[in-house]
């Protein structure tokens, strides 16, 4: 069993793949020590994303423990997660910024 996923943060809900997956291949990573598999309902290209869940219309896209972007649809667990049924959202990052 090959690794051709990461989860970059056991918050996220995509993992990106590290290979290109045919639809009904597994994406393989870790989620801490645990391997876990995820079934991929379509092609997913190297370097894109996943839907570990069922993402709903709005719904916040989480990677690296930090939103990404939200759905412009929805995107169902196994889907690929692209800049096709995304968008990017600002964020106000003067406000997140930690004062010493």
């Amino acid at each position: 069993m090959e690794i051709n996923g990461l989860l970059m943060d056991e918050k996220d809900n995509v993992v990106t793949c590290v290979a290109k997956v045919p639809a009904g291949e597994q994406v393989i990573y870790r989620k801490g020590e645990e391997v876990c598999t995820l079934t991929a309902e379509e092609e997913i290209p190297y370097c894109h994303k996943i839907a570990l869940t069922d993402l709903a219309l709005g719904e916040e896209v989480i990677k690296y423990g930090e939103l990404i972007g939200k759905t412009r649809e929805p995107v169902k667990k196994g889907r690929w997660v692209s800049h096709n049924n995304i968008y990017s959202v600002p964020r106000d990052y003067e406000s997140e910024m930690v004062t010493v």
